[in-house]
């Protein structure tokens, strides 16, 4: 061979050799913007960011949910009248740039951003947000229970805190309130009360919530029932620079270690749900980062007040005196966790601190079962939660450790569990004798724990317990109702006295709630509602 032939050949295969490569470059860039022309075009990698969870959604329309892994999602999907600080409950400007509220404390008035769209491409502005509430006020509680719970019922409901929403002007809205109701801003900041899209709510109907329309800063793309939930960047959303991602894909993976063997493969770039032993596994790899929830959660074991024996106080106080709780907190929070005396925890305005959780004591726990003429014990199931929750790590683990305790006192605790969804409906209903549950707060006020969940207002909705009492119920509607601090803290601490003695449940532990994620994740903030908003988060 000449080498003329040679070079000229060695150049063919250089020259071809180089397209290959070229081409398998582009392939794995997203179809990014233009920065130059021809040859020098170049495309940006499009940014995804995998958001492993514990479990799937129940609803993508916030109104109609109660679950924090609806809320998870719909929070990256609808923005609401005013937003919480980055990592507290102080109340922020959101769709609404500016309030006032008049002196009496029953008008508020707002003023509301220009130029924002739906994802749908219509407009939000003052007749959205009147349409919004109109819906949530002409349902009931079987339809929007978080309504029903922050604003006190429905349309004519006397206990109805709204009396009207008018738009006063094409983005001044008018709200006037049947008493003064303390929390009012902070419960409209909650993810429940996402303004959604008229337009595609009055289209959709009761499947609104399977293709969602919001304001925010990802518009949904896609549901694979517990798989995936695909969402996307807006374009157009309101907020200028954000979102800096171009996907979010939350990713359901029930079990703990799977989801965090695959967050140490690669798979996933964030995790919820890590357990407290697998901290230090996070802690010392240098290729992750350990997140830690600020606190403001309860952890409790549901006793159904209607079904019997829980009818009986005595029963239930059995049952508190019966479980050993600082063993519970020991085993499976790990130094992650407090045991619990109250349904509120210690972070939250009006915590009564003089009241000491019931001591692990199982004579005791007889006494009062042989009182209440169960001396031979009886035989109950126990609901087993099916999936990680800030403040249940491991459901089922710690139903076990529960029926060992009851197994002690002569009670037959059968555990059962179902899908999370299903779980929680057959809890709502009544349908247990008793149930592993928590809570964590959406706005850190008492009435988001006492009222919401323990009032007989929301019997059948977060009031899974099924507990009533009318004294309880007066001095809640009058702490909603007053605007001093001090008062409403004195009326709280009351109120924690009646539920401690009545034992409605068994409080078990505040949790400090873990997440992970890759180095590369930047600027994500868990925020202690357990709703995090991913439109500042970064990948580097």
């Amino acid at each position: 061979m000449g080498n003329k032939k040679f070079l000229s050949l060695a150049l063919l295969m250089l020259m071809l050799l180089s397209t290959a490569l070229y081409g398998c470059s582009s392939g794995n860039t997203s179809e990014g913007t233009e920065s130059g022309g021809g040859d020098e075009e170049e495309t940006a990698e499009e940014k995804t960011l995998i958001f492993g969870r514990g479990g799937d959604s129940v609803s993508l329309d916030p109104i109609v949910v109660t679950d924090g892994e609806s809320y998870k999602v719909t929070k990256n999907i609808f923005d609401t009248l005013v937003n919480f600080g980055e990592q507290d409950t102080e109340i922020h400007p959101g769709l609404a740039k500016e309030w006032t509220a008049a002196k009496d404390g029953l008008t508020y008035n707002f003023v509301l951003e220009e130029g924002v769209k739906f994802h749908d491409g219509t407009d939000f502005n003052a007749e959205a947000v009147v349409k919004n509430f109109e819906r949530w006020a002409g349902g009931d509680a079987d339809k929007f229970p978080y309504y029903g719970s922050m604003f006190g019922g429905f349309g004519s409901d006397e206990g109805h805190v709204i009396e009207s929403v008018t738009a006063t002007g094409d983005y001044e809205v008018e709200f006037k309130l049947k008493r003064p109701q303390a929390p009012f801003l902070k419960n409209l900041a909650m993810s429940s009360f996402g303004i959604a899209s008229p337009t595609a709510f009055e289209e959709a109907g009761d499947k609104f919530g399977d293709s969602p329309v919001g304001t925010g800063p990802f518009k949904f793309v896609e549901w694979k029932r517990n798989d995936t939930v695909t969402l996307e960047k807006f374009d157009e959303y309101w907020v200028e620079g954000e979102p800096k991602l171009d996907k979010v894909v939350f990713r359901s993976i029930p079990d703990n270690s799977a989801r965090l063997n695959a967050l140490l493969s690669g798979e996933i770039d964030l995790a919820d749900g890590i357990t407290p032993s697998d901290a230090t596994t996070i802690e010392g790899n240098a290729d992750l980062q350990l997140f830690e929830r600020p606190s403001m959660n309860i952890g409790y074991l549901g006793l159904t007040n209607t079904r019997e024996p829980f009818d009986d106080p005595k029963v239930r106080q059995a049952m508190n005196y019966a479980i050993d709780k600082q063993a519970i907190v020991d085993a499976f929070f790990e130094g992650r966790g407090d045991v619990a005396a109250n349904p509120i925890p210690p972070s939250i305005s009006g915590y009564n601190d003089d009241i000491e959780p019931y001591p692990y004591d199982p004579e005791k726990a007889k006494e009062l079962l042989k009182e209440a003429g169960l001396e031979n014990g009886f035989d109950m199931e126990l609901y087993a939660m099916p999936v990680p929750r800030p403040y249940m790590p491991d459901g089922q683990k710690v139903a076990e450790a529960i029926q060992k305790n009851l197994s002690d006192i002569g009670v037959n605790a059968k555990i059962v569990s179902f899908e999370w969804a299903t779980y929680l409906e057959k809890a709502a209903a009544g349908e247990a004798d008793a149930f592993l549950l928590g809570w964590t707060g959406d706005n850190g006020d008492a009435d988001n724990f006492l009222y919401v969940l323990l009032d007989k207002d929301n019997i059948g909705s977060n009031n899974y317990a099924y507990y009533e009492n009318q004294e309880l119920h007066d001095i809640l509607i009058k702490a909603q109702t007053e605007v001093d601090e001090d008062k409403r803290n004195e009326l709280y601490a009351q109120a924690q006295e009646i539920i401690h003695e009545d034992a409605p449940w068994v409080p078990l532990a505040h949790s400090t709630p873990l997440l992970a994620g890759g180095k590369n994740v930047t600027n994500f903030k868990a925020h202690p509602t357990g709703s995090d908003k991913l439109s500042t988060v970064d990948l580097q």
